[in-house]
């Protein structure tokens, strides 16, 4: 069977405090990921801090364009909980990809989803 697309859904629970509420972590946690699956990023990451309103929701949100889709995170202030998004139509190791999210987060527990969309 051929698949159109997979989607890795990644939600992270506790990661460490300092990392998850690092601009510069997140930019590097992307890079490297990118990398490590073997995809092509489309221009830089847009990281950016949202709902400073909201002490429940704040944090950092992450896109970043690949050739193949995209890679969407958001990482949360408040307990370190980290929710990370990995859709392309060209497959990837899911393997990897976590080992990547624990070194550069090391959140204490990850619930792993994962999608075939088919053509």
């Amino acid at each position: 069977m051929e698949y159109w697309g997979y989607h890795l859904i990644l939600d992270c629970k506790n990661g460490e405090l300092e990392k998850v509420r690092s601009a510069d972590t997140i930019n590097a946690f992307v890079e490297e990921l990118v990398k490590k699956i073997y995809m092509v990023a489309s221009g830089k990451p847009n990281i950016k801090h949202f709902a400073t309103h909201n002490e429940d929701a704040a944090g950092y949100s992450l896109v970043q364009l690949i050739e193949t889709s995209s890679i969407t995170g958001h990482f949360v202030d408040k307990n370190g909980d980290c929710y990370i998004d990995i859709f392309s139509c060209k497959a990837f190791d899911i393997e990897v990809a976590k080992s990547v999210v624990n070194k550069h987060f090391s959140p204490k527990k990850i619930k792993v989803t994962y999608l075939t969309r088919q053509a």
